[in-house]
């Protein structure tokens, strides 16, 4: 059996890590964009965007995609975690663990003092993989989505 790897995206593992994410969209049950836009979109990857992978030969078993984020507290950067995903067959072999662990050192490597994240609050096991890692949920934060029309008219009154 081969050892898998945690490192940075390669442009050889967009097939695979896109196959990845249509699993994961129906993991979470939503609506999943054709392949060759999420293809499109990991080739076109926004600066300041990382993904690392979970590699074991050609096969992703997971990623972690993380933003650059300034200023944080003391005006300091950090990351912020968009999103981490093991596939179902692989989960239980700390892959999740392993991928959160790679995150913080490059968070460290590249000067960062802070990961941020949001997480779903009716996912106990989610919650408690979390508090495993030695993270504090801050309940006093509240997650804010513009998106849709709200973001298309917010936008047209940056005109008036």
């Amino acid at each position: 059996m081969n050892e898998t790897a945690i490192r940075l995206l390669q442009p050889a593992d967009h097939q695979a890590l896109a196959a990845l994410m249509v699993e994961m969209q129906g993991h979470y049950s939503v609506p999943c964009p054709p392949l060759e836009e999420i293809l499109a979109g990991l080739a076109s990857l926004p600066a300041g965007v990382d993904i690392l992978v979970a590699v074991e030969g050609e096969a992703v078993l997971g990623f972690a995609s993380a933003c650059n984020l300034y200023p944080g507290p003391g005006l300091k950067t950090g990351f912020f975690l968009k999103e981490i995903y093991v596939a179902d067959a692989a989960r239980g072999a700390g892959l999740g663990r392993r991928l959160m662990a790679a995150l913080a050192e490059l968070a460290l490597e590249r000067g960062h003092r802070r990961i941020d994240w949001t997480a779903d609050a009716d996912d106990a096991a989610l919650l408690r993989f979390y508090d495993g890692l030695g993270a504090a949920a801050y309940p006093k934060k509240v997650f804010y989505r513009l998106t849709g029309d709200a973001l298309v008219g917010l936008a047209g009154a940056a005109k008036d």
